[in-house]
């Protein structure tokens, strides 16, 4: 019998076979100054003719399942997608395209894909992989959300700088109750429990994540419980949500924002760190939505604002993009030199798809389309003035 990996074709093996594009895709892709079987180091090489009709059917999910299966290379990935998706080749893609995407739009507007019998599954999937995976790419702090690389000197400098700047923007007291809502490995509540001496609810939606983080925490005023958001029900000085609003869904915004005003004090500050999409679209990339992060979904800035409406006041709103690009790459260089350790557990296939996850996320970041906003929201009700810190 077969091993999923024994099905990938790998190049190095023998004198590869290269597949010359259809017109359509050639042309589509010249756009953005790339080749298919050039010499430059973003251009494809097709090793299976079965690529173009994948693309073609399947869009993005058939473009990622054949580099998974080793159907195509590319020697930097990370340059590819920066041309795919600065030259917004989705705009100009023809009909037998805008019908396929038709299905997931439709699929984000009528199903609910983040209700509370949904919500733990993209822990599930995705966090709960291995701690192993997580441990080796991310920095010691296991923070896994953008890194703060102002004046930083390496991954860790720019992630405790990133956990501290949240801090601040905080203005946490000692004494205070800081909530956290998807807490990670518990990186930014130990550290706010250490450095600014307040005690911390975490929740998480993994198993993993949970008691990873509950080991790392130990010894400090910090509690990490395996609940949905919308489940919370205590009152807190300051809450803090870093990279969990992806998984939220515009179907529950309101909840998320609601739940958020419920169990915040009146003079209380809420940071929300997510990533944001530059426009407005109401449809998620298949490949990430199958492979990664399951039933997730970026918000826009006009999504996001118009929810905030008559709930909460923005008290500043900070654009820090581009080092979501540093990090994903910094991430990538950590995971591939640990990947001879990693190897005999997860298979060939796994690293060809999370290379091709940080890689596409990495250019998703470099064209501008991705953005990464701090928000620092509070009541109306509050009466201290709040000044912006960076």
């Amino acid at each position: 019998m077969q091993t999923e990996d024994a099905l990938i074709f790998d190049p190095a093996e023998s004198a590869p076979t290269l597949h010359e594009p259809p017109a359509v895709i050639r042309d589509l892709v010249s756009e953005a100054g790339i080749s298919i079987n050039g010499d430059a180091p973003w251009d494809i090489q097709v090793f299976d003719e079965r690529v173009y009709q994948l693309v073609m059917t399947k869009g993005s999910l058939g473009f990622g399942e054949a580099y998974m299966d080793g159907m195509w290379e590319c020697e930097r990935l990370d340059q590819l997608f920066h041309r795919l998706m600065g030259a917004r080749l989705e705009d100009k893609i023809d009909k037998w395209s805008q019908l396929r995407l038709l299905g997931e739009t439709l699929r984000h507007s009528l199903f609910n894909l983040q209700s509370s019998k949904r919500a733990f599954q993209v822990g599930e999937q995705h966090y709960d992989i291995g701690n192993d995976v997580f441990e080796a790419m991310l920095d010691p702090t296991m923070s896994y959300s953008c890194a703060y690389w102002h004046n930083a000197v390496g991954l860790r400098d720019a992630q405790l700088k990133k956990l501290d700047l949240i801090c601040r923007k905080l203005e946490l007291k000692p004494g205070e109750r800081m909530l956290e809502i998807g807490c990670g490995w518990g990186g930014l509540a130990g550290y706010a429990a250490e450095h600014y001496g307040v005690e911390v609810v975490g929740i998480t939606i993994s198993k993993e994540q949970q008691k990873l983080a509950r080991v790392r925490c130990e010894g400090l005023p910090v509690s990490i419980e395996l609940m949905d958001y919308r489940d919370l029900t205590e009152q807190f000085d300051k809450i803090v949500s870093v990279g969990m609003f992806e998984h939220v869904g515009p179907k529950n915004y309101a909840a998320y924002f609601d739940t958020a005003h419920r169990v915040l004090k009146d003079d209380g500050l809420f940071l929300l760190h997510t990533i944001g999409n530059s426009v407005t679209s109401p449809k998620t990339d298949a490949w990430i939505d199958k492979y990664i992060f399951p039933n997730g979904k970026l918000p826009s800035a006009r999504e996001i604002a118009s929810t905030l409406e008559r709930r909460f006041l923005i008290e500043d709103w900070h654009n820090f993009g581009p080092d979501y690009d540093r990090t994903l790459m910094a991430w990538w260089a950590n995971f591939d030199v640990a990947w001879p350790f990693l190897e005999s557990r997860y298979g060939k296939r796994f690293y060809r798809m999370w290379k091709y996850y940080l890689m596409s996320c990495a250019g998703f970041f470099r064209s501008r389309q991705g953005q990464l906003w701090q928000l620092v929201l509070s009541k109306p009700e509050r009466g201290s003035v709040y000044r912006s810190v960076r």
